[in-house]
């Protein structure tokens, strides 16, 4: 196989690979909704980035930080016995690292060996995949491609197996983010608010879809390195921020969005304190007039952020409204006395 054949038989599977790998690298990475499209008052500040972790295992006496697989280094496992090799084949030893001078990693990596050259139909044949962190993999002398994926990175490269053993190690310049909300000085429950992360800075000109999201609160994932930005949603009305963030080789950086929001409860009532009526449909508008939020239902909940807003309550033909402001961390009752 020449040189331009084999480049472009990678390329070929490198696209195959893009179209079938499935698109989370854990199931609550991505899900079934749109991105969301953030409004251009949405703020650009309101993320801290703490300190990055190394995800690497301490050299010295230090404790291992507490970190989800399969970020941690877990001791190496006894070694596995020798594969046996037959006298026509040769083994394909594999290793990744996250960094050229980062120890070897030891959890989480799928491993896919494929055919060089695509079949009568134009498919790379899948040869092998193991889960193994290092294996050691007998095949039949002749070329393939090797691909290795973390998370949401991953590497593709071409070998020729000959009847020895032929070592492989694979660079994967990956690091990690984990992120949680706030309000003031009260963490949001990881129910009420998730996460999308864009490759690049939001300055950029142009669109682009996320390479993950509604990521909950606390849940780890692993990115290439590189500049991202993050677009928070607390709630699902109007309380979205997002800011950039840079992701370092080998590290766990934690990230902390702090939202100016609180948690409204609207009530149509006939007297002040009494019960809410039912059947009511509520719009939630902000003073320029357009709608934030709408509902149906005696108690809606809903989370907004902090400025003034209307409350509009329509109930049995008629139309009630009322003036109300929302204060940072400040969550409370709007009632509209239907009158």
């Amino acid at each position: 196989m020449g040189p331009l054949t084999g480049l472009a038989c990678v390329l070929a599977l490198v696209c195959a690979l893009v179209a079938l790998t499935p698109r989370a690298a854990s199931a609550q990475l991505f899900g079934d909704n749109p991105p969301p499209v953030p409004p251009a008052s949405v703020p650009e500040s309101g993320i801290l980035t703490g300190p990055a972790v190394s995800l690497a295992p301490p050299s010295g006496p230090a404790a291992t930080p507490s970190l989800p697989a399969p970020l941690l280094q877990p001791p190496m496992a006894p070694a596995a016995p020798q594969p046996v090799v037959g006298a026509d084949q040769g083994v394909l030893s594999l290793t990744a690292r996250f960094g050229k001078d980062l120890p070897v990693i030891t959890s989480g990596l799928t491993w896919r060996i494929y055919a060089d050259k695509p079949n009568a139909a134009g498919a790379f044949q899948l040869v092998r995949e193991e889960r193994s962190a290092t294996p050691s993999i007998v095949l039949p002398p002749g070329g393939y491609i090797v691909y290795v994926n973390l998370g949401l990175v991953n590497a593709v490269r071409p070998i020729v197996l000959h009847r020895d053993t032929l070592r492989e190690s694979f660079e994967l310049p990956a690091g990690g983010l984990r992120i949680e909300g706030r309000v003031g000085a009260t963490k949001i429950p990881p129910g009420q608010i998730s996460f999308s992360i864009y490759k690049g800075s939001q300055f950029e000109v142009g669109e682009r879809s996320p390479i993950a999201q509604n990521i909950p609160a606390g849940d780890v994932v692993l990115v290439p390195e590189g500049t991202y930005y993050i677009i928070s949603n607390y709630g699902d009305a109007n309380s979205i921020v997002r800011s950039d963030i840079r992701v370092q080789v080998g590290k766990l950086t934690d990230v902390t969005v702090t939202h100016r929001a609180a948690v409204i409860t609207l009530k149509l009532v006939s007297n002040k304190g009494g019960e809410a009526l039912a059947n009511t449909a509520w719009s939630v508008i902000t003073p320029a007039g357009d709608v934030i939020k709408e509902s149906i239902g005696a108690f809606p909940h809903m989370v907004l952020s902090e400025g003034e807003y209307r409350a509009i309550a329509k109930n049995e033909g008629k139309v009630y409204q009322r003036e109300f402001n929302v204060s940072n961390g400040v969550d409370g009752e709007v009632e509209v006395l239907a009158r």
